[in-house]
């Protein structure tokens, strides 16, 4: 297995806790085609892993994620393979979306900040341990841009539609401290204790009987009418549509100049 600071993502087990760390802190663990590739690569050995009885999901440095590489790509890379807006943005999602692919629970320590895809990625995960210090939310809304990953859809499912709708309409970050009071995540606490405590949990579900816990995780998103999968989808028609926009021309440029945007709503 990698050691870390070798592949943008690596895999290791301890005992029967299954590790995946982020490993690009100098660019914020964001969104790059290296990560996700790795991401890929990383989640599919957690998958084959049969001694894995809970996976950690985790960032080295001060974010989690801070989602899409503003700089780069917002849409999924150039492959030369012909695609409709909506599958490059689609496309963009595809690697953090194989977190749904993991049968045994996966908790996500967020021990830095989570933003955009990356706090999107943070809800793919079946428990979020937050650093009460650090930054969570989708702030597309403030970019000019639609919401990815399936955001729209998981928010108020874990909120309620209240909370949900604020977050989403002004796309304003929360510490995790109010992360965990309305429900995002399931505590919050110092990010020096983030990963610690992930892992302290972690071993406490893997002793547990493995087939009764991945039973029941999957009866109970059965239960819920999970479908991630397909609200990610109809999402990306959504990114797809506002990243042809006017507006979010400006909200980009706003982010990379530093100053508050003028949406003008074309």
């Amino acid at each position: 297995m990698p050691e870390p600071g070798t592949a943008a993502v690596h895999y290791e087990r301890q005992g029967h806790v299954g590790v995946i760390t982020l490993d690009r802190p100098d660019n914020r663990n964001s969104m790059t085609a290296e990560l996700l590739a790795a991401f890929s690569e990383a989640c599919g050995a957690a998958k084959a892993d049969g001694e894995a009885r809970c996976v950690v999901l985790t960032g080295r440095g001060n974010c989690f994620s801070a989602g899409a590489d503003l700089k780069a790509q917002i849409q999924g890379a150039d492959d030369g393979k012909p695609r409709m807006p909506h599958e490059k943005s689609f496309a963009m999602y595809t690697a953090f979306l194989r977190v749904l692919e993991l049968e045994v629970p996966v908790i996500a320590a967020m021990q830095g900040h989570a933003v955009g895809g990356g706090f999107g990625l943070s809800l793919l995960c079946d428990i979020r341990l937050a650093n009460e210090d650090a930054k969570y939310g989708a702030n597309f809304a403030r970019l000019g841009l639609h919401s990815g990953l399936g955001i729209s859809y998981l928010l108020p499912r874990l909120v309620g539609v209240s909370h949900a709708a604020e977050l989403l309409f002004t796309g304003r970050l929360v510490s995790g401290a109010e992360a965990a009071r309305i429900g995002i995540a399931s505590r919050a606490m110092a990010g020096d204790r983030v990963l610690p405590e992930a892992m302290t949990l972690a071993g406490e579900i893997a002793e547990a009987a493995p087939a009764a816990v991945r039973m029941m995780k999957r009866t109970l998103y059965q239960g819920l009418g999970w479908d991630v999968r397909a609200a990610a989808l109809n999402e990306a028609y959504a990114q797809a549509a506002t990243v042809e926009t006017a507006d979010f021309r400006e909200g980009m440029d706003a982010l990379l100049s530093k100053r508050k945007p003028s949406f003008e709503g074309r």
